[in-house]
């Protein structure tokens, strides 16, 4: 899970010695503790922490960092959690929002068993790993919807013709942009399901009159957008030298001599938009 790695990353850039958060419930402003690291006890795990109480409700119902030197006695926020805090023998803390598209979707919570302020390079040191773990959701996010796009609706029986063309050059293009998406995921289990996801998309557009390969194919749609080989390898997460390898065996199955007419002999073929 994303939330794990950042909070390695979290306790190896700031030095705090201890690291919790969790992602906010859908539907709901509250943020549920589902990842410890550097935890002597499991007094935080699952812990359901409300908007606007103790210091994770008061970063999510703000959307900004939050920090107190004694959370014990702070006088800067509520006290609900101040049992299971205690319990894991937590003073200095700190509190920082997963922020996407202006909405607050986590909280990553850094902490010392001491009192002492944290300053400045702390808190900008976790507000840098949680824009990582917006990064992270924001390709997810977007990675479901260009699958829920692809999906064939159930009135795909009732279809014309031109509509099963224009069904299938929609799978074509959110597949390509899937497996684009799917090496920057950090989640393994998310990107795990894009590419089974990738393989199944590939069964509706396959194209058995060119013979061309899905990742042929993938090459041809970027360079189609007028993308060189570097950009393409950079998209697809492949070197540039076998970028050049794909086009080669795409041109010789398309009989073109050329990146133009691989391109428009893919496109005659229905390969390509």
């Amino acid at each position: 899970m994303e939330i794990h790695g950042a909070l390695l990353r979290l306790r190896r850039t700031t030095g705090l010695p201890v690291a919790f958060g969790g992602l906010v419930e859908p539907g709901r402003r509250l943020v549920r503790i589902s990842e410890l690291s550097g935890t002597a006890t499991a007094a935080l795990s699952a812990l359901a922490v409300t908007a606007g109480n103790g210091l994770g409700g008061r970063a999510v119902a703000h959307a900004r960092p939050c920090a107190v030197a004694d959370y014990s006695v702070s006088r800067r926020i509520s006290h609900e959690y101040d049992v299971p805090v205690a319990a894991e023998g937590l003073r200095a803390v700190l509190a920082v929002p997963v922020v996407v598209r202006r909405q607050v979707r986590g909280v990553l919570y850094g902490a010392l068993r001491s009192v002492q302020p944290l300053g400045d390079r702390m808190l900008s040191a976790a507000v840098e790993v949680a824009r990582d773990v917006e990064q992270s959701l924001l390709l997810a996010d977007e990675a479901r919807t260009l699958l829920a796009a692809a999906l064939p609706d159930p009135d795909a029986g009732s279809r014309t013709e031109r509509d099963a063309r224009a069904l299938r050059v929609r799978m074509r293009e959110a597949r390509a942009a899937l497996r684009t998406l799917a090496p920057r995921i950090a989640d393994a289990g998310l990107r795990a399901d894009l590419l089974d996801a990738c393989a199944l998309l590939a069964e509706g557009p396959a194209s058995p009159d060119t013979g061309l390969s899905p990742r042929e194919v993938d090459v041809l749609t970027c360079v189609a957008s007028g993308a060189t080989n570097a950009v393409t390898a950079e998209r697809l997460g492949i070197g540039p030298e076998t970028v050049k390898s794909y086009l080669r065996s795409a041109m010789r199955k398309l009989g073109a001599r050329t990146r133009g007419e691989a391109v428009a002999a893919a496109r005659r073929a229905g390969v390509l938009p």
